[in-house]
Protein backbone atom coordinates (compact mmCIF):
# COMPACT_ATOMS: atom_id res chain seq x y z
CA UNK A 1 0.00 0.00 0.00
CA UNK A 2 1.42 3.25 -0.85
CA UNK A 3 1.56 6.48 1.00
CA UNK A 4 -1.36 8.00 -0.67
CA UNK A 5 -3.34 5.52 -0.15
CA UNK A 6 -2.48 4.84 3.47
CA UNK A 7 -3.63 8.59 3.55
CA UNK A 8 -6.69 8.14 2.34
CA UNK A 9 -7.69 5.36 3.87
CA UNK A 10 -7.10 6.77 6.95
CA UNK A 11 -9.78 9.39 6.31
CA UNK A 12 -13.38 9.31 8.14
CA UNK A 13 -15.94 7.97 5.61
CA UNK A 14 -18.63 10.72 5.51
CA UNK A 15 -22.21 9.33 6.82
CA UNK A 16 -24.65 8.60 4.41
CA UNK A 17 -26.97 11.56 5.53
CA UNK A 18 -25.37 14.16 7.29
CA UNK A 19 -27.56 16.53 9.77
CA UNK A 20 -27.76 19.78 8.86
CA UNK A 21 -26.35 22.48 11.32
CA UNK A 22 -28.88 24.25 13.98
CA UNK A 23 -29.27 27.44 11.33
CA UNK A 24 -30.22 25.42 8.69
CA UNK A 25 -32.60 23.52 10.38
CA UNK A 26 -34.31 26.40 11.17
CA UNK A 27 -34.34 28.30 7.73
CA UNK A 28 -36.18 24.79 6.58
CA UNK A 29 -38.56 25.27 9.19
CA UNK A 30 -39.41 29.33 8.05
CA UNK A 31 -39.34 27.93 4.60
CA UNK A 32 -42.44 25.46 5.37
CA UNK A 33 -44.64 28.36 5.31
CA UNK A 34 -44.28 28.50 1.32
CA UNK A 35 -44.69 25.01 0.57
CA UNK A 36 -47.89 25.43 2.67
CA UNK A 37 -48.35 28.65 0.68
CA UNK A 38 -48.07 26.26 -2.48
CA UNK A 39 -50.51 23.74 -1.71
CA UNK A 40 -52.77 25.80 -0.79
CA UNK A 41 -53.16 27.62 -4.16
CA UNK A 42 -52.98 24.17 -6.02
CA UNK A 43 -55.96 23.42 -3.99
CA UNK A 44 -57.77 26.59 -4.36
CA UNK A 45 -57.40 26.61 -8.34
CA UNK A 46 -58.67 22.91 -8.00
CA UNK A 47 -55.63 21.90 -10.16
CA UNK A 48 -55.56 18.27 -9.42
CA UNK A 49 -59.52 18.07 -10.69
CA UNK A 50 -58.18 19.54 -13.96
CA UNK A 51 -55.43 16.70 -14.31
CA UNK A 52 -58.08 13.82 -13.22
CA UNK A 53 -58.49 12.91 -16.94
CA UNK A 54 -54.80 12.97 -17.52
CA UNK A 55 -51.44 14.53 -17.92
CA UNK A 56 -51.83 17.84 -19.20
CA UNK A 57 -49.74 21.00 -20.23
CA UNK A 58 -49.85 24.72 -18.58
CA UNK A 59 -50.87 25.83 -22.16
CA UNK A 60 -54.02 23.70 -22.06
CA UNK A 61 -55.06 24.51 -18.36
CA UNK A 62 -54.15 28.30 -18.39
CA UNK A 63 -57.34 29.78 -20.29
CA UNK A 64 -59.83 27.53 -18.31
CA UNK A 65 -58.26 28.75 -15.18
CA UNK A 66 -57.89 32.10 -15.96
CA UNK A 67 -54.36 32.02 -15.41
CA UNK A 68 -51.11 32.96 -17.23
CA UNK A 69 -49.45 30.27 -18.52
CA UNK A 70 -45.61 30.73 -17.90
CA UNK A 71 -46.39 31.18 -14.62
CA UNK A 72 -48.72 28.03 -14.46
CA UNK A 73 -46.12 26.31 -15.96
CA UNK A 74 -43.60 27.21 -13.37
CA UNK A 75 -45.87 26.50 -10.51
CA UNK A 76 -46.43 23.22 -11.55
CA UNK A 77 -42.70 22.19 -12.23
CA UNK A 78 -42.64 23.85 -8.19
CA UNK A 79 -45.34 21.29 -7.15
CA UNK A 80 -43.81 18.35 -8.97
CA UNK A 81 -40.81 18.98 -6.94
CA UNK A 82 -43.09 18.85 -3.91
CA UNK A 83 -44.58 15.41 -5.20
CA UNK A 84 -47.28 16.36 -5.84
CA UNK A 85 -47.20 16.38 -9.84
CA UNK A 86 -44.85 14.55 -11.85
CA UNK A 87 -43.52 16.08 -14.90
CA UNK A 88 -44.04 14.36 -18.35
CA UNK A 89 -42.43 15.25 -21.59
CA UNK A 90 -44.01 17.44 -23.73
CA UNK A 91 -43.91 19.90 -20.60
CA UNK A 92 -47.24 17.99 -19.01
CA UNK A 93 -47.69 17.59 -15.70
CA UNK A 94 -50.01 14.60 -14.75
CA UNK A 95 -50.88 13.60 -10.62
CA UNK A 96 -48.69 11.78 -8.45
CA UNK A 97 -50.45 8.96 -6.04
CA UNK A 98 -50.18 12.64 -3.54
CA UNK A 99 -52.11 14.68 -6.08
CA UNK A 100 -54.61 12.19 -6.58
CA UNK A 101 -55.40 13.18 -2.88
CA UNK A 102 -55.68 16.69 -3.56
CA UNK A 103 -59.03 15.99 -5.64
CA UNK A 104 -62.27 17.17 -5.17
CA UNK A 105 -63.82 14.27 -3.04
CA UNK A 106 -61.08 12.07 -2.62
CA UNK A 107 -60.87 9.92 0.66
CA UNK A 108 -59.12 11.81 3.59
CA UNK A 109 -60.43 14.61 2.91
CA UNK A 110 -57.17 16.72 2.39
CA UNK A 111 -58.56 19.02 -0.32
CA UNK A 112 -60.62 20.49 2.32
CA UNK A 113 -58.55 20.55 5.01
CA UNK A 114 -55.46 22.31 2.95
CA UNK A 115 -58.18 24.85 1.91
CA UNK A 116 -59.29 25.76 5.46
CA UNK A 117 -55.85 25.79 6.88
CA UNK A 118 -54.95 28.12 4.37
CA UNK A 119 -57.63 30.47 5.20
CA UNK A 120 -57.61 33.92 5.70
CA UNK A 121 -59.99 33.62 8.75
CA UNK A 122 -57.77 30.75 10.02
CA UNK A 123 -54.38 32.06 8.86
CA UNK A 124 -55.48 35.52 10.36
CA UNK A 125 -55.32 34.94 13.59
CA UNK A 126 -51.99 32.36 13.78
CA UNK A 127 -50.22 35.51 12.61
CA UNK A 128 -51.37 37.27 16.12
CA UNK A 129 -49.89 34.88 18.15
CA UNK A 130 -47.90 37.10 19.79
CA UNK A 131 -51.04 38.82 20.64
CA UNK A 132 -52.35 35.20 22.73
CA UNK A 133 -48.65 34.97 24.33
CA UNK A 134 -48.78 38.11 25.89
CA UNK A 135 -52.16 38.42 27.20
CA UNK A 136 -53.89 34.57 27.27
CA UNK A 137 -56.64 35.52 25.22
CA UNK A 138 -57.50 34.58 21.83
CA UNK A 139 -56.03 35.90 18.63
CA UNK A 140 -59.01 34.83 16.83
CA UNK A 141 -61.70 37.36 19.05
CA UNK A 142 -58.94 40.13 17.79
CA UNK A 143 -58.85 39.47 14.41
CA UNK A 144 -63.14 38.90 13.55
CA UNK A 145 -64.20 40.22 17.03
CA UNK A 146 -66.31 36.94 17.80
CA UNK A 147 -65.31 33.61 18.92
CA UNK A 148 -64.87 30.82 16.51
CA UNK A 149 -67.82 28.85 16.73
CA UNK A 150 -69.84 32.37 16.78
CA UNK A 151 -67.92 32.79 13.52
CA UNK A 152 -68.31 29.67 11.70
CA UNK A 153 -72.34 30.02 12.91
CA UNK A 154 -72.73 32.80 10.76
CA UNK A 155 -70.30 31.26 7.80
CA UNK A 156 -71.73 28.33 6.54
CA UNK A 157 -69.86 27.85 3.87
CA UNK A 158 -66.66 27.89 5.90
CA UNK A 159 -68.54 26.17 8.68
CA UNK A 160 -69.47 22.93 5.96
CA UNK A 161 -65.56 23.23 4.84
CA UNK A 162 -64.56 22.83 8.76
CA UNK A 163 -66.46 19.72 9.43
CA UNK A 164 -64.62 18.25 6.28
CA UNK A 165 -61.80 19.39 7.73
CA UNK A 166 -62.29 18.01 11.30
CA UNK A 167 -62.50 14.35 9.90
CA UNK A 168 -59.48 14.77 7.09
CA UNK A 169 -57.32 15.92 9.98
CA UNK A 170 -59.04 13.34 12.53
CA UNK A 171 -59.42 10.72 10.11
CA UNK A 172 -57.24 7.97 11.42
CA UNK A 173 -58.54 8.16 14.74
CA UNK A 174 -62.23 6.79 14.94
CA UNK A 175 -61.42 3.53 13.93
CA UNK A 176 -58.43 3.82 16.12
CA UNK A 177 -60.38 4.37 18.85
CA UNK A 178 -63.17 1.86 17.89
CA UNK A 179 -60.80 -0.48 17.80
CA UNK A 180 -58.74 0.46 21.43
CA UNK A 181 -61.67 0.80 23.90
CA UNK A 182 -64.42 -1.93 24.28
CA UNK A 183 -67.67 -0.06 23.60
CA UNK A 184 -69.54 -3.34 23.41
CA UNK A 185 -70.57 -2.77 27.18
CA UNK A 186 -72.68 0.54 26.29
CA UNK A 187 -76.49 -0.03 25.90
CA UNK A 188 -76.42 4.22 25.15
CA UNK A 189 -73.28 6.13 23.66
CA UNK A 190 -73.91 9.40 23.66
CA UNK A 191 -71.64 11.35 21.17
CA UNK A 192 -71.01 15.27 22.64
CA UNK A 193 -70.25 17.81 20.01
CA UNK A 194 -69.61 15.06 17.55
CA UNK A 195 -70.34 17.08 14.69
CA UNK A 196 -71.30 14.71 11.47
CA UNK A 197 -70.90 11.63 13.33
CA UNK A 198 -67.60 10.39 12.13
CA UNK A 199 -66.45 8.76 15.43
CA UNK A 200 -69.83 7.61 16.33
CA UNK A 201 -70.15 6.02 13.36
CA UNK A 202 -67.03 3.97 13.77
CA UNK A 203 -67.62 2.78 17.47
CA UNK A 204 -71.40 1.44 15.92
CA UNK A 205 -69.82 -0.10 13.33
CA UNK A 206 -67.69 -1.85 14.96
CA UNK A 207 -69.47 -2.58 17.79
CA UNK A 208 -73.10 -3.82 16.95
CA UNK A 209 -74.98 -3.56 20.44
CA UNK A 210 -74.98 -0.37 21.07
CA UNK A 211 -77.31 2.75 19.94
CA UNK A 212 -75.67 6.03 19.87
CA UNK A 213 -76.98 10.08 20.32
CA UNK A 214 -75.72 12.41 18.22
CA UNK A 215 -74.84 15.72 19.87
CA UNK A 216 -74.20 18.88 18.52
CA UNK A 217 -74.62 22.54 17.36
CA UNK A 218 -78.24 22.71 14.87
CA UNK A 219 -75.39 23.94 11.62
CA UNK A 220 -73.26 21.28 12.65
CA UNK A 221 -75.81 18.07 12.82
CA UNK A 222 -77.78 19.26 9.43
CA UNK A 223 -75.04 17.13 7.65
CA UNK A 224 -75.16 14.11 9.40
CA UNK A 225 -77.70 12.39 8.05
CA UNK A 226 -75.49 11.53 4.89
CA UNK A 227 -72.65 10.51 6.37
CA UNK A 228 -74.35 7.85 9.04
CA UNK A 229 -76.55 6.60 5.78
CA UNK A 230 -73.16 6.36 4.13
CA UNK A 231 -71.51 4.51 7.02
CA UNK A 232 -74.36 1.95 7.74
CA UNK A 233 -75.78 3.19 11.17
CA UNK A 234 -78.39 5.83 10.59
CA UNK A 235 -81.10 3.57 11.67
CA UNK A 236 -78.99 3.27 15.46
CA UNK A 237 -78.44 7.05 15.51
CA UNK A 238 -81.13 9.32 16.98
CA UNK A 239 -79.61 13.11 16.47
CA UNK A 240 -79.98 16.02 18.68
CA UNK A 241 -79.42 19.38 17.66
CA UNK A 242 -78.30 21.72 21.10
CA UNK A 243 -75.79 23.80 22.92
CA UNK A 244 -73.39 21.63 25.01
CA UNK A 245 -73.46 24.61 27.46
CA UNK A 246 -77.07 24.79 27.90
CA UNK A 247 -77.59 20.73 28.89
CA UNK A 248 -76.65 17.47 26.93
CA UNK A 249 -78.92 14.43 26.57
CA UNK A 250 -80.12 12.53 29.62
CA UNK A 251 -79.74 8.57 30.32
CA UNK A 252 -76.82 7.50 28.35
CA UNK A 253 -74.38 4.70 29.70
CA UNK A 254 -71.50 6.36 28.18
CA UNK A 255 -70.23 9.99 26.87
CA UNK A 256 -67.79 10.48 24.31
CA UNK A 257 -66.12 13.88 23.73
CA UNK A 258 -64.15 14.30 21.22
CA UNK A 259 -61.73 16.96 20.70
CA UNK A 260 -64.65 19.12 22.76
CA UNK A 261 -62.49 19.60 26.21
CA UNK A 262 -59.72 21.29 24.66
CA UNK A 263 -61.58 23.84 22.57
CA UNK A 264 -62.71 26.08 25.33
CA UNK A 265 -61.28 27.37 28.58
CA UNK A 266 -61.01 25.57 31.81
CA UNK A 267 -64.06 27.65 33.39
CA UNK A 268 -66.27 26.59 30.12
CA UNK A 269 -64.64 23.27 30.17
CA UNK A 270 -65.77 22.60 34.14
CA UNK A 271 -69.76 23.77 32.30
CA UNK A 272 -69.35 21.20 29.96
CA UNK A 273 -68.47 18.60 32.16
CA UNK A 274 -71.14 19.54 35.01
CA UNK A 275 -73.81 18.71 32.13
CA UNK A 276 -72.71 15.42 31.27
CA UNK A 277 -71.95 14.74 35.10
CA UNK A 278 -75.71 15.20 35.58
CA UNK A 279 -76.88 13.66 32.80
CA UNK A 280 -75.19 9.96 32.77
CA UNK A 281 -75.94 7.07 34.24
CA UNK A 282 -74.57 6.47 38.05
CA UNK A 283 -72.56 3.96 37.09
CA UNK A 284 -72.03 5.61 33.35
CA UNK A 285 -68.56 6.22 31.63
CA UNK A 286 -66.86 9.37 30.67
CA UNK A 287 -64.60 9.24 27.54
CA UNK A 288 -62.73 12.21 26.56
CA UNK A 289 -60.74 11.60 23.44
CA UNK A 290 -57.99 13.67 23.13
CA UNK A 291 -54.44 13.96 22.39
CA UNK A 292 -52.71 13.23 25.77
CA UNK A 293 -49.09 15.12 25.75
CA UNK A 294 -46.08 13.28 26.53
CA UNK A 295 -43.99 14.49 29.52
CA UNK A 296 -40.79 16.42 28.60
CA UNK A 297 -39.38 16.69 25.53
CA UNK A 298 -41.04 13.62 23.48
CA UNK A 299 -42.09 14.87 20.04
CA UNK A 300 -46.02 14.80 19.72
CA UNK A 301 -48.60 16.91 17.02
CA UNK A 302 -50.35 17.86 20.40
CA UNK A 303 -47.67 20.49 21.33
CA UNK A 304 -48.16 22.26 18.14
CA UNK A 305 -51.39 21.99 17.93
CA UNK A 306 -51.67 23.17 21.92
CA UNK A 307 -50.40 26.71 20.07
CA UNK A 308 -53.44 26.49 17.73
CA UNK A 309 -55.55 26.25 20.70
CA UNK A 310 -53.89 29.23 22.25
CA UNK A 311 -54.90 31.22 18.99
CA UNK A 312 -58.02 30.16 17.70
CA UNK A 313 -60.25 28.93 20.60
CA UNK A 314 -58.73 29.54 23.31
CA UNK A 315 -58.48 26.29 24.58
CA UNK A 316 -55.55 23.58 25.33
CA UNK A 317 -53.65 20.51 25.31
CA UNK A 318 -53.07 18.24 28.45
CA UNK A 319 -50.70 16.25 30.13
CA UNK A 320 -52.54 13.38 31.63
CA UNK A 321 -51.82 14.96 35.35
CA UNK A 322 -53.68 17.73 34.05
CA UNK A 323 -56.85 16.12 32.94
CA UNK A 324 -57.17 14.08 36.41
CA UNK A 325 -56.72 17.68 38.00
CA UNK A 326 -59.61 18.95 35.66
CA UNK A 327 -61.67 15.74 35.88
CA UNK A 328 -61.52 15.96 39.64
CA UNK A 329 -62.56 19.98 40.12
CA UNK A 330 -65.61 18.80 37.55
CA UNK A 331 -66.24 15.69 40.05
CA UNK A 332 -64.74 13.15 38.26
CA UNK A 333 -62.02 10.34 38.81
CA UNK A 334 -59.48 9.17 35.84
CA UNK A 335 -59.82 5.66 35.99
CA UNK A 336 -57.50 5.13 32.58
CA UNK A 337 -55.91 6.47 29.87
CA UNK A 338 -56.14 4.24 26.84
CA UNK A 339 -54.04 4.75 23.54
CA UNK A 340 -54.79 4.45 20.24
CA UNK A 341 -52.81 3.59 17.35
CA UNK A 342 -53.50 7.22 16.27
CA UNK A 343 -52.42 10.34 18.12
CA UNK A 344 -55.22 10.11 20.62
CA UNK A 345 -56.18 8.11 23.47
CA UNK A 346 -59.21 7.51 25.26
CA UNK A 347 -59.16 9.52 28.63
CA UNK A 348 -61.91 7.29 31.01
CA UNK A 349 -63.37 9.08 33.70
CA UNK A 350 -66.19 7.61 36.64
CA UNK A 351 -68.66 10.15 38.89
CA UNK A 352 -67.05 10.88 42.17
Amino acid sequence: MDDKTRAASAQPMPSAIQEPPPHVKLIQIATGSWVARMVWAAAKLGLADQLTAGPRGAEELAGPLGLHAPSLHRFMRCLASLGILGERPGRRFALTEMGEALRTGAPGAARATVLTFGSSWFCGPLDEIIYSLQTGKTAFEKVHGMPVFDYLGQHPEEASLFSETMVGVHGQEPEAVAAAYDFSPFRSIVDVGGATGNLLAAILARHPEPRGVLFDRPYVVAEAPDLLEARGVRERVTIEPGDFFQTVPAGGDAYVLSHVIHDWSEAQCLAILAHVRKAMQPDGRLLLVEMVLPAGDAPHPGKLLDMVMLTLPGGQERTEEEYRQLLAKAGFRLTQVVPTESAVSVVEAVRE
